[in-house]
C-alpha cells in the first residue's frame, strides 16, 4: 500500500477501520482455503492412482509430501517476489 492510501485508513472512524479489518481477515482467509484447495486438488491428482487401499501407498506418500513441498516453496517464492515488488513500487512514489 502506498503513504497516501494508508494515509487514507487511518483518517476512517474506529467503525470503518473495524470493518475493513474484518474485509481482510475475510479475503486472507478465502485465499488461504484457495491455495490449500488448489494444493490438495492439485498433488492428489498428480499422486494417486488407484483406490485400492483406503490408505495410500508408499510411493504415492512421497509423491504428494514432495508435491505440497514444491507447491508451498513456490507460493512461498511468488510472495517473496510480490512483497519486494510492491516494495519498490513504494518507494518510487
Amino acid at each position: 500500500m502506498d503513504k497516501s492510501m494508508i494515509a487514507d485508513l487511518e483518517s476512517l472512524p474506529e467503525e470503518d477501520k473495524a470493518r475493513m479489518s474484518t474485509m481482510i481477515e475475510q479475503l486472507q482467509i478465502r485465499d488461504s482455503l484457495r491455495m490449500y484447495n488448489s494444493l490438495v486438488e492439485r498433488c492428489f491428482t498428480d499422486c494417486v492412482d488407484t483406490f485400492q487401499r483406503k490408505a495410500l501407498t508408499k510411493q504415492e506418500e512421497t509423491c504428494v509430501r514432495r508435491c505440497a513441498e514444491k507447491f508451498l516453496k513456490h507460493s512461498m517464492r511468488v510472495g517473496m517476489r510480490f512483497a519486494e515488488l510492491n516494495q519498490g513500487a513504494a518507494t518510487t512514489d
